[in-house]
């Protein structure tokens, strides 16, 4: 199976982006080994081990700031 990549970009309310973040630790925390996502008319599982590698990276420009998080396993 080749890569599959989804990527979406919007501009949400700092609340609206914390939600967001909270739907996804709820996932993340949840029983069993697959995430399932829809995104429109997507629906998709993704299995998730035990362990995942984290990184955050922070850049802080003269115009905009940026908080990457990115979880790979």
């Amino acid at each position: 199976m080749g890569n599959f990549e989804v990527e979406r970009r919007e501009i949400l309310t700092r609340d609206e982006a914390a939600t967001r973040l909270r739907r996804i630790a709820n996932l993340l925390s949840g029983p069993g080994e697959e995430v399932n996502f829809d995104r429109g008319e997507m629906q998709f599982k993704i299995g998730i081990p035990d362990k995942v590698e984290w990184k955050v990276e922070f850049e802080v420009g003269e115009e905009e700031s940026e908080l990457e998080i990115e979880l790979k396993w």
